[in-house]
This record gives C-alpha cells, structure tokens and sequence, in this order.
C-alpha cells in the first residue's frame, strides 16, 4: 500500500511539475491548542493535468529526481475560471 494524500496546487510553472500542499491540525500537546501544519510535496504531472487551486490526490512513487517523490493519481476538484 503506498500512502497517497490529498491537498492543493499551489504552483505548477515548472514542467511536468507541481507543487502540492498539504494542511491538516494538530493539537499542541501542552497547550492543547489546535494548529495549522503545512506540507509541501513536489508531484510528477506528466499530462501536465492539474492547475493552480485544483485539489488534487498524490501517491508516493520511487524517486523521481532531487525533489519528486510523488506522483499525481487524480484531479478531485477542480477550481472555476
């Protein structure tokens, strides 16, 4: 089973690559406190596929280069205009 994730497009100026974020919360455990944290993932996007704003579901791959180490499996929603 390969862990796969959800998140958003935030950039994808680069070919074939797109950057991925992802945000989830976490409760502090002293404070208990819920905060934002943010995941920054490189994607392989062979189609060229995904946009900015799009939300996107990635799987991790074998390394692809320096930096990519997931690749796009679907656009889940896709952003208006």
């Amino acid at each position: 089973m390969r862990k796969q994730r959800i998140g958003r497009v935030i950039s994808d100026r680069m070919q074939k690559t797109i950057v991925v974020v992802e945000e989830r919360l976490v409760e502090d455990p002293l404070y208990h406190k819920r905060v934002r944290h943010r995941t920054k993932y490189y994607v392989h996007d062979e189609a060229r596929q995904a946009r900015v704003g799009d939300w996107v579901r990635i799987e991790e791959t074998r390394p692809l280069s320096r930096l990519k180490r997931w690749r796009l499996v679907e656009v889940v929603r896709r952003v208006e205009g």
